[in-house]
């Protein structure tokens, strides 16, 4: 009943009955509502606190916090790093769990003591008399929100391959289970965000800053104490080394090999893997033929010189994915810029529901909402249905998911387009349903293309690099987002003629061509869908998709 390669927290060999499977998934699941719940209305928040209580400048801030997102991607790739070569992923997060505590009470008592920031100042009135954070106070802020992110990102990379650890794709029942498991877990992202919005955004924006953060940090807390009740359940993944040098040591061993002729049967290299019979080795490809020089044994012993068969297709397995994650990342541009212009959009209209007032930064809870309905439709009613019909275990595969989300953000940037042009033109202010069309395919989009590829990355990698494929599929986000910031740069630089601004130039929508950007963003998805299927059709997956018979249906986490 064991499971070869895994081990429970105390290093002794699991049992599929006490360790693994929905009850263990379930601890991911929760954590994933705690720290979206302080995530990410923080992260859409976070210029309103550097620029009303800290008193930084437009740009400097929104500098700031675009900084933090990124910091937040990049740091992803860290604890991948850590989580697959030296400590398991549980330990991982319990083990940088305690620093977002720290940084988020940090933050909390910086805005509870006066000494630690600027007195109050009517920053809308005149921002030149306010005094800006600086001296020791910026650097308490700094030391705070970089802390934050690099912790935030280590935790980050580890809760999606912890959870997809405690299913084994081999078993029919089981790889159901994980296929669900993603959706759930983008659920409690979703979930987690539309609390957030609505509590922690109102904490921060009613109560203070002070509270609202120091709400966030008791969250991050139970979190951790969740995921510790958890620790005798889990499966985790026995670390073997670092992925990275054993990559390395096959393009070196290939290129230092490369005038050897290769024989009919290469001869695996002897050599000691530490539990090599541990680990998954990956299916034999005929695809990057020239790498197989690197299993060429020639009389030269060490690992940069000769490599198993298994370093070599596992090396493949890691390139032949680079080419999607370039197309999926340019495929992804659109979502971020859509996502920010279409709240922009709807704090132009008008926003009140009868005496309710709506917050620019609650809107996102409009996606949201449309995202958890269409995410526990998906997962309850059309994967059964797909099943029965494709006979894969996620009901259609993973880049088809994609695909599809990248074709719902095309036709919402053009329903965008025509929609700011019927607002512009409008006599009276146009009500904020009319962006219901374009935030219902952007919930289709996410449900689609953001659950796809983070499905993707994490079985498509190898077994003691699942971390790693996560941190790729964060990595992706943030680079989309900073490619969508040059594409507005780009834009503007080109439609500036003299004293005439560019098309985002102006000082609000009305001023702005945002309609005629928005075909721009359409072209530019297009080209990236385009480009993504090109490399989605050659693909071929590791393991088959058909791993249901499609007449069996089970019930998913």
């Amino acid at each position: 009943m064991a499971v070869v390669g895994f081990v429970d927290w105390r290093g002794n060999p699991i049992d599929r009955k006490v360790h693994g499977g929905v009850r263990a998934a379930c601890f991911m699941f929760f954590l994933s509502v705690m720290t979206n719940m302080v995530n990410v209305p923080n992260i859409l928040n976070l210029v309103t606190y550097l620029h009303g209580t800290m008193h930084m400048g437009v740009s400097s801030s929104a500098t700031t916090a675009t900084n933090f997102f990124g910091a937040t991607s990049a740091f992803a790739l860290l604890g991948a790093f850590l989580s697959d070569s030296y400590i398991t992923r549980s330990r991982t997060i319990l083990l940088f769990g305690p620093l977002e505590f720290l940084s988020i009470g940090l933050l909390a008592l910086q805005a509870y003591l006066p000494s630690l920031h600027p007195p109050p100042c009517n920053t809308e009135a005149d921002l030149s008399n306010c005094e800006e954070v600086h001296g020791l106070n910026s650097v308490i802020l700094h030391i705070g929100l970089y802390a934050w992110a690099f912790s935030e990102g280590c935790i980050r990379a580890c809760m999606p391959s912890l959870g997809a650890d405690q299913f084994d794709h081999e078993d029919s029942s089981e790889s159901r289970q994980q296929s669900s498991f993603f959706n759930w877990f983008t659920f409690g992202i979703s979930f987690g965000s539309f609390i957030g919005l609505i509590l922690i955004v109102w904490l921060q924006n009613y109560k203070g800053w002070d509270i609202g953060l120091g709400v966030c940090a008791l969250l991050i807390l139970l979190g951790l104490l969740l995921v510790a009740a958890g620790l005798p359940f889990y499966r985790n993944q026995i670390p073997e080394g670092s992925p990275l040098t054993r990559i390395l040591q096959v393009l070196v061993a290939a290129f230092r090999n490369r005038n050897y002729e290769l024989p009919e049967k290469l001869e695996e290299a002897q050599e000691n893997s530490n539990g090599l019979n541990s680990i998954e080795v990956p299916c034999n490809t005929d695809c990057l033929k020239f790498l197989d020089k690197a299993s060429i044994n020639h009389g030269e012993d060490g690992a940069w010189s000769v490599c198993s068969t298994m370093k070599v297709e596992e090396t493949k397995v890691v390139l032949r994915m680079l080419p999607l994650f370039i197309s999926s990342m340019v495929g992804y541009i659109s979502n971020p810029l859509l996502l920010t212009f279409t709240v922009q959009q709807g704090s132009m209209t008008n926003t009140r529901l009868g005496k309710i007032h709506i917050p620019p930064a609650t809107l996102f809870v409009i996606p949201i909402t449309f995202q958890m309905l269409m995410l526990a439709v998906y997962d309850r009613f059309l994967v059964p249905f797909l099943r029965k019909r494709t006979g894969y275990a996620s009901g259609i595969t993973h880049l088809q998911r994609v695909g599809l989300g990248f074709g719902c953000m095309i036709v919402a940037s053009v329903v965008a387009g025509v929609v700011e042009r019927k607002r512009k033109a409008a006599a009276v202010q146009m009500s904020l349903f009319w962006l219901a069309p374009q935030f219902f395919l952007l919930g289709v989009s996410d449900v689609t293309s953001f659950v796809g590829l983070l499905e993707f990355f994490n079985s498509e990698a190898p077994k003691d690099m699942k971390s790693i494929g996560t941190a790729l599929f964060w990595c992706e986000l943030g680079l989309a987002s900073w490619m969508g910031t040059f594409l507005v740069q780009l834009v503007n630089r080109a439609t500036r003629h003299g004293h005439r601004a560019g098309w985002l130039e102006g000082a609000s929508l009305n001023s702005s061509r945002l309609d005629l950007f928005y075909w721009v963003v359409a072209v530019v998805g297009l080209v990236g869908f385009l480009n993504f299927l090109y490399w989605a059709k050659k693909y071929v997956y590791r393991h088959d998709p058909r791993m249901v018979t499609p007449s069996v249906d089970q019930d998913s986490p």
